[in-house]
């Protein structure tokens, strides 16, 4: 994988984790990745900027559960390589938060370099190839847009033809699936319904 360059920086540019690993954020190693330090910043990212409903914030953590329901839902049996990429495809915004789409085409450029490092970075501590393979990034990002078109209608206040135009169309999980990843929870259970899908995704990845 080639990744873009970036501008020589002569200000600090690693945060310290709290598991006390200290991240390049410039140039990131697998060694400083650390899952419980992933969920621990998704769990408190909120997604569209905080415009959702509801007494909790709708995390990013909670987002990316709901995307692997939602693959789970699309492809029943697809394995754990995909699952996992639903799981850590905003990654990243543990440590450079999330920013609305809109605003992310504006930025680009060196914005995208950073994600795409980390990005890269995550994947191969997980024992994922740094750029996924083209079946598994199309998975991963019909799931995504599946999941925006719930929270959209759900959450952050579009009507359901507006949603339908600008993230595609509804994944059509069960009732009792919307109103479990659709209500948003407390960090705590955020955390912990994380930390069950990746331990469940990853143990499938094991020799019977």
């Amino acid at each position: 994988m080639t990744l873009p360059d970036l501008p020589q920086m002569q200000s600090r540019a690693w945060q310290r984790m709290l598991s006390g690993r200290r991240l390049d954020l410039l140039n990131p190693s697998p060694l400083d990745i650390e899952i419980a330090d992933i969920v621990h910043g998704l769990a408190r990212v909120a997604r569209w900027n905080g415009q959702t409903i509801g007494s909790h914030i709708f995390s990013v953590a909670q987002h990316s559960v709901l995307v692997e329901a939602v693959m789970r839902q699309l492809a029943p049996r697809i394995d754990h390589r995909a699952r996992l990429a639903a799981l850590l495809h905003d990654a990243p915004e543990y440590v450079i938060g999330d920013m609305i789409s809109p605003f992310k085409a504006v930025l680009a450029g060196t914005y995208k370099a950073v994600e795409h490092r980390l990005q890269a970075a995550i994947h191969i501590r997980f024992g994922l190839p740094a750029t996924l393979p083209d079946d598994i990034t199309t998975l991963v990002k019909t799931a995504d847009r599946g999941a925006a078109c719930l929270e959209a209608v759900a959450l952050a206040g579009f009507d359901a033809a507006e949603a339908r135009r600008l993230f595609g169309r509804d994944p059509g999980l069960s009732e009792a699936a919307r109103s479990d990843y659709l209500t948003p929870w407390t960090v705590t259970i955020t955390e912990q319904r994380f930390m069950e899908r990746f331990r469940a995704v990853m143990s499938s990845a094991l020799p019977p």
